[in-house]
This record gives C-alpha cells, structure tokens and sequence, in this order.
C-alpha cells in the first residue's frame, strides 16, 4: 500500500478528500476552524513534494443543489490563510472547466473544489459521479476520517479509478494507528470508560467491547437504567425502562468474559436539573423521589480512579455526570486527572467523542492523553467492530 511519506507527488495533481464541514456564524464567519488544521499536514506534505492539491469536501447539508450559504466560498479565505497561499476556487467539483482549472495547476498551487454534496452522486455513492472526481487528479488521498463510515463517490467509490495511487493522509493514518492500539493490540489491562445518557445509543459497542477490554467502567445517566435494572430506586433520575433487560444481558454477558464491570454505587443527586440545585450524596439505588443523580459520588470516583491509574490502555468516550454545569464537573474532572497520571506512567490513552472531548479541553486534560479523536459516528463504528468503507477503499480490502 501507498503512503504518504513514500510517494512521489512531483508534478501531480493529488485529489485529497478532508472534512471541512466546519461550523459558521450568522456573518459566515467560520467559529471553530478544528477540522480545516487537521488536514492542513496533509495538504503542505503535497505542495512542498511538488505537487498540486485539489482538495474536496462536503459542507453542511444542501437539499437541492448548489446553496450559496452552503458554498465553499466562505472557506477559501481562511485557507488561504493558513497555507500562505491564495487558493484558487472551482466554480464545480466535476465537468470540463473545473478539470480545466486542475490540469492547469502548476506545483505548489492549490484548488478547493466546490461543495461535493451539491451533487446527489456524492451521497448515493454514484460510480458516474466518482469517476468524473477522478479526473481531476492523478492520485487520491483519503483524509476525511470523519465520513470514512460513508461509502460516499469521493470517500470509498473513487478508489477504484486509483488502484495503485490511493493513500491515507496523516490524520486518517493516525487515526487508524490510534483506535487500532485500542482495538487490536491494547496493552494490558485495556480499560474503557463508557459515559452518556442513553444505554440504547452505546449498545452494541459495549457488547463489542466486552470482548476485548478487562475493565468496564459506566458512567452518565446509563448508570440508572443498570441501577434500575438491579432494582434499585432512581428517583427523578434519566432512565430508559425499555431497556432494563438489555442492561442485565450486558451484566451477564461482562461476568461470562471475567470483565470487571464498574457502575456508580454512590451518586451527587439534585433536586432539579441546574447548578443552584440542592445537592447530596447518596446510595445510587437509593436516590429519593424528587431528586435525580447527576454525577458520579466520591465513592464511586475513587474506584474508577484506582482501576484507571492502573491500567495499560485507556478509551474514554463519555462523561460519568453533567460536567457542563460546575456543581456536577468533580467526577468527570476527577476520571479525566486519573487518565493523565495512566498516561504518565506509560499507559497509551485515547479520548473520543464529542462531549469526552469537549470536557478535556474545559479541563485542560488534552495535552496530558495520548490522542484525542476528531471523529464522531466514524469512531463510534470503528469501536462497535464495523468495517469502515473509507478505510477498507484505501486499503483494498
């Protein structure tokens, strides 16, 4: 297989798929430029190797065709910023004049091509479509692993017009080679932290995972619907009745493989949902009426601690209480700590998901882990055991 590192881009046009589905403001003012610098590696890799980026994504979720609040345009900007060069913008992503605009690139100078999903033939995965993507370059580099679980033309169909110049870009690449030392060859003892609302969103990666890891740590409001199952009062607390049975298989199924299974036995209950509630600790199935568990309690903190900062191998995905609001931020704080001591003492520790993540960086936890993830739905599948058509294109599988 191709990598970036080892080929030869002189002269070429490198087709590269990213995400820059980025977030803007009402003035069309990009708010968080996150996913445009991760792939910025990839794309200066190409221009000093003497080649010509043609670089695509999708923005956003246009209905009928070309959008202008949707349009590539309110990006070229701030690209142009961060690679110090002006970027030229395609009018289209397929067609003569955008295949024109591309063979006409000289080295070093780069063309963003306009919303791919301005085209129907991106989403439905349309050969037709893939290979007029194709044309406009010589090799393809897939860099998107946000959408690398879509069989979308540009991120698995267009491989096939690339059989021996296809290659992941740096952030896929590591991506991959970070979930992978989770996955498939984890230190020992692997633990994952599993946090969230809802049981029913993280099923079948909890069975998945029960497989493969020694300890299992739940946390969230999934801790009351196992607490529930068990019989235990929740009081007020989040909890999914219909899924009570499912929480007792998963119980089953953890003793069965010897995993250690960690939930709550001790919660900080409110009495209403807000930071100015009143607020005691008490037993996990013991929770009175009116009141609702919204953090992991002291007791319960210092056990998932201790099997943490003992651990070789550490996939955090989800808070184990609202950390959004301070007065429930100790436990999810408090996992966060032991997961940077772990890491300090050898273990290889890996953060994903939205809200992991954005409780790492409130609390200043992300310098201290081994990686932290970019993607979302991708991750989630790639755990759940789920072969990822973006990743499986480029390897040829």
């Amino acid at each position: 297989m191709q990598t970036i590192n080892s080929y030869d881009f002189k002269g070429k046009k490198a087709l590269i798929r990213v995400d820059f589905n980025v977030p803007l403001n009402e003035n069309f003012v990009i708010t968080d430029d996150t996913r445009i610098k991760a792939a910025l590696p990839t794309i200066k890799k190409v221009m000093e190797s003497g080649g010509s980026p043609v670089i695509m994504s999708h923005f956003g979720r246009p209905k009928n065709g070309p959008e202008d609040k949707f349009s590539m345009r309110h990006l070229v900007g701030h690209l142009s910023e961060l690679l110090g060069v002006e970027v030229k913008l395609a009018p289209d992503c397929v067609g003569a004049e955008v295949k024109a605009i591309a063979d006409a690139l000289q080295p070093g100078e780069v063309l963003l091509l306009e919303n791919l999903r301005f085209h129907k033939g991106e989403e439905k995965g349309d050969v037709e479509f893939a290979k007029q993507l194709a044309d406009n370059g010589d090799c393809w580099i897939n860099d998107a692993f946000g959408t690398a679980h879509r069989a979308h033309a540009s991120t698995a169909v267009i491989a096939q017009f690339f059989p021996n110049d296809k290659m992941f870009g740096y952030l896929i690449e590591s991506e991959v080679e970070s979930l992978d030392k989770v996955v498939k060859n984890p230190q020992r003892p692997l633990t994952a932290i599993m946090g969230g609302a809802k049981v029913s969103s993280k099923i079948t990666i909890i069975e998945n995972l029960l497989s493969k890891v020694d300890n299992l740590i739940l946390g969230g409001g999934m801790t009351y619907t196992f607490v529930k199952a068990n019989g235990g009062e929740v009081g007020d607390s989040i909890c999914e009745t219909d899924f009570l049975e499912t929480a007792k298989n998963i119980e089953k199924l953890a003793k069965e493989k010897g995993v250690n299974l960690v939930i709550a036995t001790d919660v900080v209950a409110a009495d209403a949902f807000s930071n100015d509630a009143n607020t005691q600790v008490v037993a996990a199935n013991a929770i009175p009426e009116g009141w609702q568990g919204l953090d992991a309690g002291p007791e319960s903190v210092a056990k998932m601690k201790e099997v943490i900062e003992n651990s070789g191998t550490i996939l955090w995905n989800g808070p184990v209480g609202v950390f959004e609001m301070e007065t429930f931020a100790a436990g999810t704080k408090k996992v966060g700590a032991a997961i940077v001591e772990a890491t300090k003492k050898g273990a290889f520790s890996l953060v994903g998901g939205g809200d992991s993540v954005a409780a790492a960086n409130q609390f200043g936890i992300a310098p201290g882990v081994s990686y932290i993830s970019t993607a979302g739905g991708a991750l989630l599948e790639y755990l759940e055991g789920k072969v990822l058509p973006g990743v499986a294109a480029v390897r040829g599988e």
